[in-house]
């Protein structure tokens, strides 16, 4: 009977992250996957790497902050072990707010004359406009250079295999139930996103919240990632830039609607008019993981050997290098170099252990 010493339930950017991370220290994975590694929530993603307080929640910010400093050397790592380029951008972020006063940090106003330099493409702006040092990255490139190097670091990928449950010996952890058979570890850590509270026990409020976008090509050369209060725009290096998005309570309906695709198209024409030239390439809905708190799940259960890594909502590619890092430590019992009491599982009661 093979075993492993960790099961990780999904493969998107934060789990395979975490096993990379895991891995580091000797450890023997396994990364079960309900459909395809990365096609979830984490190749819908735009890749804006928000660290602004006035869009963080402030439990969070602490953790964006640092998560944020350490994309660049995470984005590193990744591009040389799987020769994959993440398109890892720091031109920075335009936001246009109605607030004269907005609390972002670090922030440069900008005067009409001084928007029209950065981004000429940008017409008749009746609105405050701030510079934020942000980056953004490409996130289907980052979760495909992920999943090179954890195969490269010889971690095991079953795909198509929905977890349906734990498998218990004696109250604690000694594997996982899927729909075609068991995997056998001591150590279970639920990175499952919008179905991590799926499980036929052990069941938390997560919850998919719908976001629809679209890409377009051949349009202005936009240099700055811009957001707007009806939408954004995230450019890529290659030339396409992504339109988005909604937040929908939508249940797992990953279908787009034609009426709010072309809302949020006309929405980035009025911002940018030179937009009306550009093709649409594709358009697309991700599921967002929620939770009633719109924190994350982070941390250990009550039951032994079982960790929640989960309900990242919006900012699962902000948080993927530090939630790696401190599901890590956690797991391996090494100190933790940030308090997450706050994200704990504890926090929801609707947590249940089967008998």
């Amino acid at each position: 009977m093979k075993t492993w010493d960790v099961i990780i339930v999904g493969a998107g950017i934060i789990g395979l992250s975490l096993a990379r991370e895991l891995q580091k220290s000797g450890a023997k994975l396994l990364v079960v996957e309900r459909g395809e590694p990365g096609r979830e929530a984490s190749s819908a993603a735009a890749g804006m790497l928000v660290d602004a307080p006035d869009e963080t929640l402030p439990a969070l910010q602490l953790l964006a902050s640092a998560s944020a400093r350490m994309h660049p050397e995470f984005v590193h790592e990744l591009q040389d072990e799987s020769g994959v380029n993440v398109d890892l951008r720091d031109q920075g972020t335009i936001v246009l707010t109605r607030d004269e006063n907005p609390t972002a940090t670090p922030k440069t106003s900008l005067t009409p004359e001084n928007l029209a330099q950065l981004e000429p493409s940008i017409r008749d702006v009746k609105l405050c406009a701030v510079l934020l040092k942000e980056r953004s990255v490409d996130p289907r490139a980052l979760t495909s250079a992920a999943l090179k190097a954890v195969r490269h670091r010889g971690v095991d990928i079953s795909s198509g295999t929905t977890v349906t449950d734990l498998l218990l010996t004696n109250g604690k952890v000694s594997g996982v139930v899927t729909e075609k058979s068991q995997y056998y570890a001591p150590v279970v850590v639920n990175c499952a996103g919008a179905w991590a509270g799926t499980f036929a026990s052990h069941r938390f409020p997560t919850r998919p919240v719908r976001g629809q976008m679209l890409a377009v090509i051949g349009g202005p050369k936009l240099q700055h990632v811009v957001r707007s209060p009806e939408v954004y725009l995230v450019p890529r290096t290659n030339g396409r830039i992504l339109i988005g998005s909604t937040v929908e309570e939508a249940g797992y309906n990953k279908r787009t609607d034609r009426e709010t695709i072309q809302r949020l198209h006309h929405a980035a024409v009025r911002l940018v008019p030179a937009m009306a030239q550009a093709r649409i390439l594709e358009d697309w809905a991700g599921l967002r993981p929620g939770t009633p708190d719109n924190l994350p799940i982070l941390g250990a259960t009550s039951t032994p050997g079982y960790f929640v890594a989960a309900g990242h909502f919006r900012d699962g590619i902000l948080l993927t290098p530090v939630t790696a890092l401190l599901m890590a430590q956690v797991i391996c019992g090494r100190r933790q170099e940030f308090d997450i009491t706050a994200f704990s599982p504890a926090r929801f009661s609707s947590e249940t252990t089967a008998a």
